[in-house]
């Protein structure tokens, strides 16, 4: 299959490659069908391209590439949801804001995970009620006035 993006062109992709939201993404409940496109090797972000809105790619990344310690509770229906045990793959992912001209501005949404079971291609994002994680967790080290850094 293919679709015409404007971000990448042409894409590629098979219908095992379709991941598949049934309740849309926070905020976007009407687009359900997104493949997971990666234009750099190598590169900790990845595009969540919409099937249906081809206008439309997330950036997203792996948070824990930037908090090793991430570590989302989720509850018991989330897991059933996605069919999810010990032993399944999964993937997890955040969104990403880049500011135009500013990287080191950049933030990931700790506080809306997406998790994808690796077998089913099925994928929820979910808004945590946990406090600890904010929508604008920042990844790069500011240096305060005095020089010393901190994180932001």
């Amino acid at each position: 299959m293919n679709i015409e993006g404007t971000r990448f062109g042409a894409i590629d992709f098979t219908e095992e490659d379709v991941v598949l939201f049934p309740e849309g993404l926070v905020g976007f409940s009407k687009l359900q069908h997104h493949v997971v496109v990666c234009p750099k090797p190598g590169s900790p972000f990845r595009w969540l391209q919409s099937l249906e809105e081809p206008g439309l790619a997330f950036l997203v990344t792996d948070p824990t590439v930037y908090v090793p310690d991430y570590d989302p509770r989720v509850d018991e229906g989330f897991i059933k949801a996605l069919e999810l045990d010990k032993e399944t793959p999964r993937l997890l992912f955040t969104t990403v804001t880049i500011p135009h001209g500013h990287p080191e501005d950049m933030t990931i949404n700790l506080a809306a995970p997406i998790v994808i079971n690796a077998l089913t291609r099925r994928a929820k994002q979910i808004v945590l009620e946990d406090q600890a994680y904010t929508i604008k967790h920042r990844v790069f080290q500011t240096a305060d006035v005095s020089g010393e850094k901190q994180v932001a």
